[in-house]
């Protein structure tokens, strides 16, 4: 089946069409909101990344900075906090994500080895007994708003996979410090969704392929894997969205439904016809599958991104 057949399948599946439209992909902003400033001096050039080592947990954690073309101190930036797939690396994610092209102080931390030998995050079956990367994930942020100007109320998170399925436990388990989220093929394991039942609505944009066959968009019942749909439609409710998401066309393989009628928390899942477990618009490898580049997962995260943020009063360090 050609993926202009499984789009018009989809679209003709009655998923909410609602003012259908036609669109182009979003286009990431040339540069972040004003906002006031700090004195903090970088200790690191403009448009660069460097490796930083931090401690959290007793264990020695690390990660990759990127500084924004236009860093400076004359105003607070925004930080995306990205994070890899099982078995990859920051370095990896940051290769071809695109992400660094973004207006923002972007941070891709590295897990930690679990029982399978490979790096993986918090959530999964597979990751290292013991170790508490939302706790980690406050360390790392504080440990950016030590040396750099960064807006602690504009704090978004994105990641591949595992990652993605780590992105969204955050969004639970983390909310005074992560404004919103955008997880990508993600593998939205049990433990990923530890303590969502009872968390606050938050602006959540997933973005899934249809034909992933590691995480499938239809879900997994032996592994727990939700569907995508439902898993969109419950952050949905949880804000008090409308029964069915108003649709639109973003390119022949992309489709966009997005859940109105709750105000700053918004709900969408971007679903790429054909799409395999992989990062739309990757300028390398990034997983098994088609991957588009009629879309970029960086630009539908950051166009979702520069929406949201938490009420001043939220955004505390600690």
């Amino acid at each position: 089946m050609t993926r202009s057949r499984t789009l018009a399948s989809f679209l003709a599946g009655g998923i909410g069409l609602t003012g259908l439209a036609v669109a182009a992909p979003a286009q990431a902003a040339t540069q972040p909101n004003q906002v006031a400033g700090c004195s903090t001096p970088a200790t690191q050039s403009a448009n660069t990344s460097t490796k930083r080592a931090f401690t959290s947990g007793g264990l020695e954690r690390d990660y990759i900075l990127h500084l924004p073309k236009k860093y400076d101190r004359d105003r607070a930036w925004p930080v995306i906090v990205a994070f890899h797939g099982r078995g990859s690396t920051g370095t990896e994610l940051e290769g071809f994500s695109g992400l660094s092209g973004l207006p923002a102080i972007v941070a891709y931390p590295n897990g930690v080895i679990g029982d399978d030998n490979r790096q993986a995050w918090q959530g999964a079956p597979y990751a290292a007994e013991g170790v508490n990367d939302v706790a980690m994930t406050r360390a790392l942020l504080n440990d950016i708003n030590k040396g750099f100007c960064a807006d602690p109320n504009r704090v978004y998170a994105t990641g591949k996979s595992n990652g993605g399925g780590f992105a969204n436990l955050l969004a639970c388990r983390l909310p005074d410090r992560i404004a919103a989220i955008a997880p990508v093929a993600a593998a939205l394991y049990p433990a990923s969704r530890q303590g969502c039942a009872k968390a606050a609505p938050k602006p959540v944009l997933g973005i899934h392929g249809t034909d992933d066959v590691t995480i499938p968009y239809a879900g997994d019942q032996d592994r727990d894997l939700p569907m995508l749909n439902s898993w969109a439609r419950e952050w949905a409710t949880k804000a008090g969205c409308t029964d069915k998401p108003q649709t639109r066309v973003l390119a022949y393989d992309a489709v966009d439904s997005r859940y109105r009628g709750c105000g700053d928390n918004q709900v969408g899942l971007v679903s790429v016809m054909g799409g395999g477990h992989t990062w739309p618009g990757a300028d390398a490898y990034s997983g098994g599958g088609y991957t588009t580049q009629s879309v970029e997962a960086a630009d539908l995260a950051w166009a979702f991104f520069k929406k949201h943020a938490l009420a001043p009063t939220t955004g505390a360090q600690s």
